[in-house]
């Protein structure tokens, strides 16, 4: 049998809490099967062109770290927002991408990320098959935002929707410990563009004792300001503490982002982008100047993709299965394809790793359907419960060292 090469793996866009847990899988799949040696870019396809990349032999030396690994929050190799330039842009980039890959021996390119990440896949599949290059290039998925096409979700999702529930629930409790003798409204900001799957899970905190957050927005339907401030005003006739989920990706019926009536969203990163933030912030305002309420806005921010110490079991096993999957089907011969979780059952949750044409997901966002939505457009259906509660199930707990986390720190 021929020697085997070596393979080289990426991470990219934002990162999650489970997003290392994907990144053992490649490694220990990968020494499992024999690949030589497993290179890690840093900073993704941004510092590799810089030829900026690590030999992770060098950082993983015992099972110990593989499982320290698999609990460390953020790209551990470090991430980017890179977007590759069509071929026929600038083929000097993609040689020179070509000549680092053979330099190093590679025959296997895997990146773990999300929609952008998987146009990279496909540009550089894309390029290896026309020039007959022997690279195979396989993505791992990962977002929070659950929004890639053709997986039943992805690796990084259940562990926000876990938290996101969590401190839901918190800040209800909270709210409902402030409120003696004036009413008070909070609207809880939550990530989400164009898919308003991590807002929805704010639904998760409606349990036997928590009432749960009394009115989500998603941007999947179009947001009526005018509509929101009557109902806002009706339920401070009926209870003194009123909590608001919203997507930060929420829009006006005219295409505006709710954001941008504070004058947010000015900043656009290298996909086209518009950076949203402020919207919690501008509707509490505005319903305090309204209503004469007393109101507050919570936002998570990144606090949503990085507590590790909220993991879900599920998404950190899923994780490290669909990395290894990756490694398995570049070794049989697969390229220009990703990875994907497939629900195999609900009763007991079951899930296997799948694997899709890169060229069907990369480019496409899949959006929370109309129908897990009321008829009003603002709350979840037990159909959008049923989906995200499986992948929120068991713990993995840290290891705690003077009380904290402990994590698994690149080297240089």
């Amino acid at each position: 049998m021929a020697k085997k090469g070596n393979i080289i793996v990426g991470q990219s866009g934002g990162p999650t809490s489970v997003i290392n847990s994907s990144l053992a899988g490649v490694y220990k799949t990968a020494k499992e099967r024999g690949f030589h040696k497993v290179y890690g870019m840093l900073h993704g396809i941004q510092g590799f062109l810089d030829e900026q990349y690590v030999d992770l032999s060098t950082q993983i030396h015992s099972d110990m770290d593989i499982e320290l690994l698999k609990r460390t929050p953020s790209a551990f190799l470090g991430s980017c927002r890179y977007k590759l330039p069509d071929i026929h842009e600038n083929p000097e980039i993609y040689e020179k991408i070509f000549s680092i890959l053979d330099k190093l021996n590679i025959e296997v390119f895997i990146y773990i990320g999300g929609n952008d990440s998987m146009d990279t896949i496909k540009k550089l599949s894309d390029y290896a098959i026309v020039k007959g290059h022997r690279q195979k290039f396989l993505g791992v998925p990962k977002t929070i935002d659950n929004d890639l096409a053709l997986t039943d979700h992805t690796p990084g999702f259940g562990s926000a929707a876990k938290y996101i529930g969590a401190s839901t629930k918190e800040i209800i409790r909270d709210a409902q410990g402030l409120t003696y003798d004036k009413a008070m409204v909070t609207v809880i900001e939550v990530m989400g563009r164009n898919a308003g799957w991590l807002t929805g899970a704010t639904a998760l905190a409606k349990t036997e004792e928590c009432e749960g957050p009394d009115l989500i927005y998603l941007p999947e339907v179009a947001f009526d300001i005018e509509k929101f401030l009557k109902k806002v005003s009706d339920l401070l006739k009926k209870k003194v503490s009123v909590v608001v989920a919203v997507s930060e990706g929420i829009k006006l019926d005219d295409g505006r982002y709710v954001c941008e009536l504070s004058g947010g969203a000015n900043y656009v990163d290298a996909f086209g982008h518009k950076q949203l933030q402020g919207t919690a912030s501008y509707l509490a305002g505005f319903l305090k100047h309204e209503l004469g309420c007393k109101t507050r806005s919570v936002e998570f921010s990144t606090l949503q993709r990085s507590a590790s110490h909220m993991a879900s079991r599920v998404d950190i096993n899923e994780a490290f299965m669909v990395g290894g999957a990756a490694v398995k089907a570049a070794d049989e011969g697969d390229t220009g394809k990703m990875v994907v979780i497939d629900r195999v059952s609900d009763d007991p949750y079951m899930s296997a790793a799948g694997i899709y044409d890169v060229h069907k997901i990369a480019n496409n966002e899949k959006t929370v359907p109309r129908n897990w939505l009321n008829k009003e457009g603002n709350f979840v259906t037990d159909d959008f419960i049923n989906y995200i509660e499986p992948l929120i199930q068991g713990d993995y707990q840290p290891f705690m060292v003077n009380g904290l986390p402990q994590h698994l720190v690149l080297k240089k």
